[in-house]
């Protein structure tokens, strides 16, 4: 009977330690997330600024938003499964590109964010 009671008392403790580190969860900001996915569709609607869209091409890019202010020196390429990634700089965001397409927009950023108090 003591032995039932040790292995229910034991099994009952590791089931309670797994359910534990199962619900473990970190603190996420929204706002920084709500951010990102602006981004990744391809606008930011707080600052108006209308950003090139993921599979755009780079003539359409240059079309519709102009020559960037700066294109910077292509990374990758090396291989079949390093792509050239391309970076335009424009006023205010980056445009990626892998290969001639774009994959992210991203505006730049304003600073370090000070600290909440």
């Amino acid at each position: 009977m003591f032995v039932k009671f040790v292995l229910a008392t034991a099994a009952g403790f590791a089931a309670a330690t797994l359910f534990a580190q199962a619900v473990h969860a970190e603190t996420l900001d929204t706002a920084a997330v709500k951010k990102h996915h602006r981004h990744h569709r391809g606008s930011n609607a707080s600052e108006g600024a209308n950003l090139p869209g993921r599979g755009m091409s780079m003539a359409q890019v240059e079309q519709r938003f102009g020559a960037p202010v700066e294109k910077l020196t292509p990374a990758g390429g090396d291989t079949q499964r390093h792509p050239t990634i391309n970076r335009w700089r424009y006023a205010g965001y980056t445009v990626y590109f892998e290969r001639s397409r774009v994959i992210h927009s991203v505006v730049d950023d304003a600073g370090p964010a000070t600290p909440k108090s």
